[in-house]
C-alpha cells in the first residue's frame, strides 16, 4: 500500500500525538486492512464486522470504539483506495520525462505525463479488481446516500490529480474547447457547481472537456476490468493504446509523439 487514508483521533496542532493516538490510529489501519484482504479473497459481502474481528483476534463489538458501523468503516476502506490510487498515479506522472530529441520537449512531456497517467490507471485497475469495482461498480447500500465524509474527501482528491495535470495542459499549451453559450443551460449548471468544488477558474468548456475525457478513460478500462471486451478481444492493450490516441486529441495532443 503506499498511503492510508488518516483515521482516528487526531492530537492537538503541534504536539506530538500520543501513545494512546498512535495505538489507536494503528489498530484503525489495520482494521481497514484486514477488511480490504477479505474484500479481494472473498468479494466485497465477506467485509462483515464478525468476520474482520475473527482475523483480528477482537470482537465484532470492540471494532465499534474504531468505527461506529459498518458503512462507516466500508467508507474509510474506499478512502484508503482512492488515495493509493491517486499516489500511484501521481508517482507515474512524475516519473514521466520527454523522450531525447523531441522536436517540442514541453508539449512531448505534457503527452507523455498524459499517457502515464492513464496507463498507471490501467495498470492498477487490472492489477486491483475487487478494489476498483468498490469504487467505480455499483455503490453499495449505505455509501450513495449523499452524505459527505473522508470517501468523498479521497475521492475529489483522487479526481484533483488528474484535474491538476489537466491544468498543466490547459495552462501551458491551450487547446479549443466548447465556448460557453454553446453549452446546453442545464448542463452548464451542473458544470459551474462541478468546477467549484475542484475550485477552479476554467471556463465551463474546458470543465466539460476535463469530463469527457474521464468517460473515455473510465469506460475503456472498465469494460476491460469486468471483462465485456472478452467477446471480441483476448488483449485489448492495443485498443487502450487507441483510447490514449483520442484522449491526447481532445486536450490538443498527438499520442504517440511524432517520430
Amino acid at each position: 500500500m503506499t498511503q492510508a487514508a488518516e483515521v482516528g483521533t487526531e492530537p492537538g496542532a503541534g504536539h506530538p500525538p500520543s501513545r494512546r493516538d498512535r495505538l489507536r490510529a494503528a489498530t484503525s489501519e489495520e482494521i481497514i486492512q484486514t477488511a480490504r484482504r477479505l474484500l479481494v479473497q472473498s468479494g466485497p459481502e465477506a467485509v462483515t464486522l464478525r468476520a474482520i474481528a475473527r482475523e483480528m483476534g477482537m470482537t465484532a463489538p470492540g471494532l465499534y470504539r474504531y468505527f461506529d458501523s459498518h458503512d462507516e468503516l466500508v467508507r474509510h476502506i474506499c478512502a484508503n483506495i482512492f488515495t493509493e490510487l491517486g499516489s500511484d498515479i501521481h508517482q507515474a506522472i512524475e516519473a514521466a520525462a520527454a523522450p531525447a530529441g523531441a522536436a517540442d520537449p514541453v508539449t512531448a512531456k505534457l503527452t507523455v505525463k498524459m499517457a502515464a497517467a492513464c496507463q498507471e490507471f490501467r495498470r492498477w485497475s487490472l492489477n486491483h479488481q475487487a478494489e476498483f469495482s468498490l469504487l467505480f461498480g455499483v455503490p453499495l447500500p449505505g455509501l450513495d446516500d449523499g452524505r459527505y465524509d473522508i470517501a468523498d474527501e479521497c475521492a475529489l482528491a483522487f479526481a484533483g490529480t488528474f484535474f491538476t495535470l489537466f491544468l498543466e495542459l490547459w495552462t501551458t499549451a491551450p487547446f479549443p474547447v466548447p465556448a460557453t453559450a454553446d453549452v446546453d443551460p442545464g448542463l452548464r449548471d451542473q458544470l459551474n457547481r462541478y468546477r467549484d468544488a475542484l475550485g477552479s477558474d476554467i471556463p465551463v468548456g474546458a470543465v466539460l472537456t476535463f469530463l469527457r475525457c474521464w468517460t473515455v478513460l473510465y469506460g475503456a478500462v472498465a469494460m476491460e476490468v469486468f471483462g465485456h471486451m472478452r467477446f471480441a478481444l483476448e488483449d485489448p492493450a492495443p485498443m487502450f493504446e487507441i483510447t490514449l490516441s483520442d484522449l491526447a486529441a481532445l486536450v490538443g495532443l498527438r499520442y504517440p509523439l511524432p517520430a
